[in-house]
């Protein structure tokens, strides 16, 4: 994958879902996006309108109905090997300790068990969970195993990493320590991401462009630059002037979506 090659590219895609009763239902609609390599990008909107049907397309887990995905300019037919998932459940095995959950992707990939718990070791160490090795999911706070979910992620050194609400679930205090540790793991690995997330703050404090998603059917609606500078310091730069901006110009363009979201909700019930 070159520089003038996007990671990723949505052209027109489209993915309709079989509903209950014999119909159809249209989560997104058209949606066109290119990702380029080292971007950060996020993506925003109403409730159910279909942000993570857009990575289940890009990751390969969902087959478009209709226009063209592609990775690195490959058409996506299945999984690419160089996307990494971080979902908003943790993806743990119980039964497996901390660092034989992170060096799981690569045991599948063929990876030696002794290499594969090397690579784990230095990717502990990486996030902070030095002396836990031995630990299981259950034995650990909910940032730490976030912090496993992310070695999980990145011990493949994806070119894509893939990230649908993964820190939505923490308090305040552990989700701004979570994206300060994103950022700092992202820097400089020449990676594409594309982050879902509710939270307008966290959209913007992380991305290099904000995606507004319509109610759905989704479709772009808006795509915010972000020229707040890097590296960012995600609790200090809430308090710049630009950033109250950008709030404002996102949350304009995303608030009707959210009314017709609401209005549709309550006519339905």
């Amino acid at each position: 994958m070159t520089q003038s090659t996007p990671a990723i590219r949505l052209d027109r895609a489209t993915k309709v879902f079989p509903a209950a009763g014999g119909g159809s239902f249209t989560a997104m609609r058209e949606v066109t996006l290119d990702v380029a390599p080292g971007e950060f990008v996020t993506v925003v909107g109403p409730t159910g309108c279909g942000k993570s049907t857009t990575l289940s397309l890009i990751s390969g887990l969902e087959p478009a109905s209709g226009g063209e995905v592609a990775v690195g300019g490959v058409t996506v037919t299945a999984i690419p090997r160089t996307v990494g998932y971080m979902f908003q459940q943790e993806a743990t095995l119980p039964w497996r300790t901390v660092t034989d959950n992170v060096a799981l992707g690569l045991r599948y990939r063929g990876v030696p068990k002794d290499q594969a718990r090397k690579r784990a070791q230095e990717w502990l160490d990486r996030v902070g969970l030095t002396g836990f090795e031995k630990y299981y999911p259950h034995q650990l706070s909910g940032g730490m195993r976030k912090r496993v979910a992310m070695a999980q992620t990145l011990i493949t050194e994806p070119e894509i990493i893939l990230m649908d609400e993964p820190f939505g679930a923490l308090d305040v205090q552990t989700r701004e320590l979570m994206q300060a540790e994103l950022l700092r793991l992202w820097s400089g690995s020449g990676a594409a991401v594309v982050f879902v997330t509710h939270d307008l703050t966290e959209a913007i404090a992380l991305a290099d462009r904000v995606v507004v998603m319509t109610a759905a059917p989704a479709t772009v609606k808006t795509i915010v630059p972000v020229s707040l500078p890097r590296p960012r310091d995600v609790e200090e730069i809430r308090l710049d002037p630009h950033f109250l901006d950008l709030y404002r110009e996102v949350w304009h363009s995303l608030r009707e979506e959210v009314e017709i979201a609401r209005e549709r909700g309550a006519s339905r019930g």
